[in-house]
């Protein structure tokens, strides 16, 4: 069967992992997925990124905690959906929690964090908010 929101099911993974307080989650792979990964870790929402060509390629995200175990990521989810994409300018990007969080963008130059968005003046379809 094939599914309508891969980005939706990448999101709800790490969400039902961080709320089981995982170390790691596997998520089958894809180009898209793999660079909202590694804009999480840029970001330092997660630890680790690595994709492993095994049976099947895959992405293992290993989630980050704080020093007393608590979560990083609090909150994900998704904005722009298939039914109802959300594209936005760059000075109309979403501020998440006044800075505390951020918004993944997906520009004509790649998929990239909203402050980089400002930074280089780009706008484009918000895909989710994390904080």
């Amino acid at each position: 069967m094939t599914m309508t929101d891969p980005i939706a099911d990448l999101l709800t993974r790490i969400r039902n992992a961080v709320n089981i307080d995982r170390e790691q989650v596997s998520i089958p792979h894809s180009k898209v997925k793999e660079s909202i990964c590694h804009v999480l870790v840029e970001e330092g929402f997660i630890e680790d990124v690595r994709v492993t060509e095994e049976p099947r390629k895959t992405i293992h995200v290993f989630l980050k905690y704080g020093p007393d175990g608590e979560a990083i990521i609090n909150e994900i989810k998704r904005v722009s959906k298939p039914g109802r994409r959300l594209y936005q300018g760059a000075g109309e990007l979403p501020r998440i929690l006044n800075g505390m969080g951020i918004a993944v963008v997906s520009t004509s130059k790649g998929i990239m964090s909203d402050r980089r968005c400002r930074q280089q003046n780009l706008g484009g379809e918000v895909i989710c908010s994390v904080w």
